[in-house]
């Protein structure tokens, strides 16, 4: 029997559904029905009934005020549920607010999809005025995060070249956009136990990180410490943050049920 592709079964109205929830991704917090149809290329009468459906089961709501639309609680519930599905991230919170606590410093734990590692969950440390806000569910690029490079170098050849790009993107002066220099890093890495970011991503900000395996002894995700290039630096992500991260890493592995 041959199998037809996913895309052929597709229902063009639920498409257009999601489509008009994703562009709520973008920067802007609310959007108007002329804007929304410009954008979906959809009458506005189409958008109207989008919306007016959506606003009836809760995954977008009205502002009353503007009387543009944004996204509903529904949306949190669903990311939320999405989050505690994955054993990982549930097991990781205690973990993760520890690490902010004894670190000083914003803690996450992110998973990769789609050629990109995601931060999921992230508790941020109570004393400091200068921090980092993780934003959560943004995609992050692989090779030039902490994150990202601590998954990496522990994947398998044929499965890095499938999740590097043909072309590593420059975000700043410090990103490695050489393959062979980034495969070389990885290496160091993998013997390290832990990854660094040093403003490769954001000039200024930085970030340590490790892998988290599970029961299969397959990589799950990863926990990391970020903050400033300033305090994310030299002799104290050797002494303090890294052994903080590794350790904070193989305990949590162990709970997931590997055993080294």
């Amino acid at each position: 029997m041959v199998r037809r592709d996913k895309s052929n079964y597709m229902i063009q109205s639920v498409a257009h559904a999601l489509d008009l929830v994703e562009q709520f991704f973008s920067d802007a917090d609310e959007l108007g029905v002329t804007e929304l149809s410009k954008r979906l290329k959809l009458h506005k009468n189409n958008v109207f009934r989008l919306l007016a459906t959506l606003e009836a089961r809760g995954y977008i709501e009205q502002n009353r005020a503007t009387e543009n639309y944004r996204l509903g609680i529904k949306c949190l519930r669903l990311g939320r549920r999405y989050a505690d599905h994955l054993g990982f991230v549930r097991q990781a919170r205690p973990f993760l607010a520890e690490l902010a606590r004894s670190c000083r410093e914003s803690a996450f734990a992110a998973i990769v999809r789609r050629e990109a590692v995601v931060p999921l969950e992230a508790s941020e440390p109570g004393d400091r005025v200068v921090r980092l806000s993780v934003a959560v569910g943004e995609p992050l690029p692989l090779h030039c995060t902490a994150a990202g490079k601590a998954h990496l170098a522990f994947e398998p050849g044929e499965q890095l070249s499938l999740l590097l790009p043909e072309r590593l993107e420059r975000h700043t002066e410090r990103t490695i956009v050489a393959l062979d220099r980034l495969v070389e890093e990885l290496g160091e890495t993998a013997r390290a136990g832990y990854a660094v970011d040093s403003g490769e991503f954001m000039e200024d900000v930085s970030s340590v990180a490790v892998p988290v395996r599970d029961y299969t002894r397959s990589v799950v995700g990863v926990l990391a410490v970020a903050g400033p290039t300033y305090r994310i630096a030299g002799e104290r992500v050797k002494s303090e943050l890294a052994p903080a991260v590794l350790k904070a890493g193989r305990e949590l592995s162990q709970r997931l049920g590997f055993n080294d």
